[in-house]
This record gives C-alpha cells, sequence and structure tokens, in this order.
C-alpha cells in the first residue's frame, strides 16, 4: 500500500467523499485525486489540515498507526491492565480466550 492508497482508505474510514475531504483540507478536487492515485505528493500544510480532521497522518505517510495515549484508556481498563500483568503467561492465555468469547457475544455498546 502506498500513500495514496493510505490517505484515501483514511478518507472513506471517516465518511468524505473526495470533494469533501479536499475541502477540508483546502486543495482542490483534483489535488486530492492526484493525491490519491499518487501522481502528487501532500504538502505540510495538508497534512496539518487533514489530521484536524482525525487523519492519522502517521499511517499514511509512513504505514504504521499511532500508537493511543496512555491517558486515552480509563481508570478501570488501567486497573484490568494491573492484574492482567500479574499472571502468569498460562493465565494471560486463558484471560485472553475468555475475554474474547465474552466480546463476541456482547451487545454492542452506546457510546
Amino acid at each position: 500500500m502506498n500513500i495514496g492508497d493510505r490517505l484515501r482508505e483514511e478518507r472513506v474510514r471517516l465518511g468524505f467523499n473526495q470533494a469533501d475531504f479536499a475541502a477540508v483540507a483546502g486543495v482542490a478536487k483534483t489535488s486530492q485525486f492526484n493525491y490519491e492515485k499518487g501522481e502528487r505528493s501532500p504538502d505540510a500544510e495538508y497534512l496539518a489540515a487533514i489530521a484536524e480532521k482525525g487523519v492519522d497522518v502517521l499511517y499514511v505517510i509512513a504505514g504504521r498507526r499511532t500508537p493511543a495515549a496512555a491517558d486515552a484508556i480509563s481508570e478501570a481498563e488501567a486497573d484490568l491492565l494491573v492484574c492482567f500483568r500479574q499472571l502468569s503467561d498460562e493465565e494471560q492465555k486463558h484471560t485472553r480466550k475468555m475475554i474474547s468469547a465474552l466480546a463476541s457475544t456482547a451487545q454492542p455498546k452506546d457510546k
């Protein structure tokens, strides 16, 4: 996957069509098309503008997702992580299986 492919993936993930995304980024639709096609490279102003709309710019440029900040997890999640780290490797394996099974049957929660 190249920069253009990842840029398109992020645009689609955020629910924008090319014209609306170009407007948000302050470029013409043809520029957006050329970026996604790989015929032109976006500049820093463009990347800063799309970052404001939620684009993972590190992913677009380097193909690596930006890690979530440590403070992005809740206190309850942090408590679970502390407990999980105290388990043996075998206990962690069983815990992951249990959580996966529970999550696959859970109803989606409203955010």
